[in-house]
This record gives structure tokens, sequence and C-alpha cells, in this order.
């Protein structure tokens, strides 16, 4: 038995063959359940993840990470047991200790929802014209700033299973993380910020989302909440 029984893992991949297992592997020295949604990999990302122990679910095709991390967020809440909802990233940018101070602080009651921050802490290890672009998407977020959100795009979340049950993402490429900031914003759940530590390996770089990709999503969906009011 694991004190993190209750916890389950949801990490959308896509031809993260290279790393997936290693990842997988590691994160199972903490947390037993884990449920990876192998997004129509055209690698052999699925042979990996089997090896390990982990919950396997597969997209027949590529749908983005926001479908994936909805199909695994389903799976997970339908697991015996399930109370904790951690994304957490294919490419082994994401450290397991900061969930377990993520869950705890969950545990103790303090939020229904805790995300990731890079900025909380300056540790130096965020690029620096990263940095000023996800600060920048934080400050023109409407939704970021009435949460009061440093890092408006951390892939590192934990929910609550009643917040967890009432996600529903349906932008299914990487515009899912303001979408769920805007659900976020929208809802009555307590949301927390906790700092994080983010490695950047040479396979994370280069597997990363372009910046100017993101700054334009987010610019979409400033747009798009303005356009509600």
């Amino acid at each position: 038995m694991s004190q993190y029984d209750d916890v389950w893992l949801v990490i959308p991949a896509y031809n993260e063959g290279q790393v997936i297992a290693d990842v997988v592997e590691g994160a199972r020295k903490t947390f037993p359940n884990i449920v990876v949604v192998d997004d129509g990999s055209a690698d052999d990302s699925a042979k990996h993840i089997m090896s390990t122990g982990a919950h396997l679910v597969r997209h027949p095709v590529n749908l983005g990470q926001g479908a994936a991390l909805q199909t695994g967020l389903a799976y997970a809440l339908a697991q015996p047991g399930a109370q904790y909802f951690a994304t957490f990233d294919a490419d082994g940018q994401h450290q397991t200790a900061d969930v377990e101070k993520m869950v705890e602080f969950l545990r103790a009651g303090e939020a229904d929802v805790v995300l990731g921050s890079r900025f909380i802490e300056q540790n130096g290890q965020v690029p620096w014209i990263k940095r000023v672009v996800l600060r920048t998407a934080a400050t023109v977020s409407p939704t970021a700033r009435k949460l009061k959100l440093t890092d408006s795009h951390n892939g590192l979340r934990v929910l609550n299973r009643e917040a967890a049950g009432r996600l529903r993402i349906t932008m299914n490429g990487m515009a899912h993380a303001s979408e769920i900031v805007s659900f976020l914003a929208g809802s009555d759940l307590r949301v927390a910020e906790l700092p994080v530590d983010i490695l950047y390996t040479d396979y994370s770089r280069a597997k990363g989302q372009s910046l100017i990709n993101g700054v334009n999503i987010i610019f979409d969906i400033s747009l798009r909440e303005r356009g509600r009011r």
C-alpha cells in the first residue's frame, strides 16, 4: 500500500518513445496509479508505456493534448478510490516531489485545485525569453488576472475529485491550458498556486511548443473571453 493510492497521474503522450518509459517508471516509485494516453503516436511510445505497468489508453489518431488530458481524467475518475488527479508531462520536465507537495496541500483542505508556478520562486531554470512570454501571457489573460496567477500555462496541476469531475476540456490542442484557467475563473472552486521546479533538458526544449504559437493561443483565448462580456 502507498500513501498515494488515491492519487492518479494523467500523462498525455505523443511520440515520446525516447523518454516515456523512464518518466513513468520514475513517477511510479511514488505514485502507483498512472494512466498514459498515447495520443495517436507514430513511434513506439505504446510499447514503452506497456513495459512500465502504467495504464495505457490509446487514441487511434492524434487529437491534441487537451483531448488526451480529458480522456485520461475520465479514465482516472472511473477508478475505485481515486480522489486526486495530477496532470503530468511526458517529457521529463515535471518532478514528483512537486506533485507530493501539491497533493498534501489539497489534503489539508486549503484548495480544490493547485496549479504549479515557475515564477513564485526564481530558480533561474526558465530560459529568459520563455520567462518573458509566459509572464506576459499571464498578464494579458483576464482570467489569469482574476485568479491572480503568475503562471497560466504550467502543465503541472493537481485537482481534487470535485474539480476533476466538473472540468470539461473541449479544446483539443494546446489552447486547453487557457480553457482550464477560464473554467476555474468562472467557477466557485478554490484555486491556489505553489512553486514548482521544471527540468529543461535538451529533449524537452526540442519538443516544446513554439513561443510564438503559445502567444497566439493566449491572445486568441483572451479575445474570446472579452467577446463574451
